[in-house]
């Protein structure tokens, strides 16, 4: 008898979930709380796979043999917890996905920053190399439809905490952790080690043969590496230390140790600042583990182009420059884009707060920020965090408005920088949502 598997959630990973089931011979139903969007609909239908929206039958799904659970979708809401009592498997759609890729093999990315920065550095330079690969996950397309519709001999997976909960096998070939600062924390209790415990994930099922590459300068990274205790072969990225593996940076230099080795000038490098320096080592190291030869990585690593809503450079008016970092969705993003800035900043701040603590980015604050323009609709935390430290605090509706407000606040040689520290559905649908409002204000200026 085909296995009954009912996927929890109708958005891209569950519809790919519902797709790979389908071609696999699983008996597929699939339940979303809330009212799935025109596009998935016409996918399910076109798949023939069944399908509700708008409720969660018990009925049904409570007779699953397994059920995969979207990461969007708490562990805490109540049909989740209904198939937990029953004793019914739950899975990720990362274990579904690792089930049904065949030979094909994977670098697994994850951390609280610097994960699609990463992802997309190494898809790149693979891609730059020749190699038959996809970018999935977190990022861009889901990782089960790939593997339904157009499988690959390399896939490159931006991985998040939450897709990394519900695992049981799944098994990277290649694992990096690019660091791990408080995130999420409403979705882990509020328990910063819950949500470590998570990220680890990553490699507690890896073997001898595999790869683990780390940043050797992350605190919190460091501490728990024997608590978590892993099989796959170290391989840390560092700038406080030499490492006789891995790679580092020293004197403005890029060593990596593994493959055929390779040095290169950090002015080379396409990425600017400090975090993007070891972002850029973690994806150097990754590739050269797959084989890539280092004329190949150090061309690509020279030629990326940043991402949107990463850092991103909108437009110069009358002397001000603006920058979209609407991807900034926590506290310690906004401490790595404020590092990088050389002129005085207008930081527009604010959002859906997830627990953050401002304290983190007070002293960056007192030393480079002006003027602080919150957009968002309770603002009173960032108030009591930054009151008297700078030059005056300044409340928006919109992104139209803080980017006219931003505008009149700063003055030629100043840099407005959107690095929202928080969570963007207060006003908008999403952080790219939020990025494009904010270009889309500038360019009306």
């Amino acid at each position: 008898m085909n296995k009954k598997i009912v996927i929890l959630g109708g958005g891209e990973s569950g519809v790919g979930a519902a797709i790979l089931c389908k071609k696999e011979g699983y008996d597929v139903f699939l339940s979303d709380g809330g009212m799935l969007k025109e596009k998935y609909i016409q996918e399910l239908n076109k798949w023939n796979i069944q399908y509700e929206h708008g409720s969660h039958n018990e009925g049904i799904i409570l007779q699953a043999d397994e059920v995969m659970k979207s990461p969007g979708i708490s562990h805490s809401i109540a049909i989740v917890q209904k198939v937990i009592s029953a004793n019914i498997p739950l899975i990720s759609e990362m274990e579904l996905a690792y089930r049904h890729k065949g030979e094909s093999k994977i670098i697994g990315i994850t951390g609280s920053n610097g994960k699609t920065t990463t992802t997309s550095l190494i898809y790149h330079i693979c891609k730059e190399s020749g190699m038959d690969c996809a970018l999935v996950g977190n990022i861009g397309n889901s990782i089960t439809k790939q593997i339904a519709l157009d499988p690959k001999p390399l896939y490159v997976v931006e991985i998040s905490s939450f897709q990394l909960d519900d695992i049981i096998s799944f098994r990277p070939d290649i694992a990096v952790l690019t660091n791990i600062t408080e995130d999420h924390l409403d979705r882990y209790d509020h328990n910063f080690e819950k949500y470590i415990a998570s990220k680890f994930n990553i490699v507690k099922n890896q073997t001898a043969s595999d790869f683990f590459i780390y940043n050797a300068d992350d605190a919190v990274t460091v501490k728990y590496l024997s608590k978590f205790p892993f099989h796959s072969k170290p391989l840390p990225i560092s700038m406080q230390n030499e490492t006789p593996k891995g790679a580092f940076i020293k004197a403005n230099t890029m060593k990596v140790h593994h493959g055929e080795g390779l040095s290169m000038s950090v002015y080379d490098f396409a990425l600017r600042g400090k975090h993007n320096q070891y972002n850029t080592m973690a994806a150097a190291v990754a590739t050269s583990v797959v084989g890539i030869r280092k004329d190949k990585i150090r061309d690509a690593v020279s030629s990326f182009e940043s991402l949107e809503h990463r850092m991103e450079k909108v437009a110069t008016v009358r002397g001000i420059e603006f920058i979209n970092d609407s991807k900034a969705t926590n506290v310690n993003s906004t401490w790595y884009a404020l590092e990088s800035m050389d002129k005085p900043v207008t930081l527009i701040l604010g959002g859906v707060d997830k627990g953050n603590d401002y304290s983190l980015i007070e002293e960056m604050v007192a030393e480079k920020v002006k003027t602080i323009i919150c957009m968002g609709v309770d603002n009173k935390k960032i108030h009591a965090a930054f009151e008297g430290k700078v030059n005056a605090i300044i409340d928006a509706g919109s992104a139209e408005e803080a980017v006219r407000k931003s505008y009149e606040n700063s003055q030629k040689g100043d840099v407005v920088l959107l690095s929202p520290a928080c969570a963007s559905f207060d006003l908008f649908k999403n952080y790219e949502d939020r990025g494009q409002q904010f270009k889309n204000a500038v360019r009306e200026l």
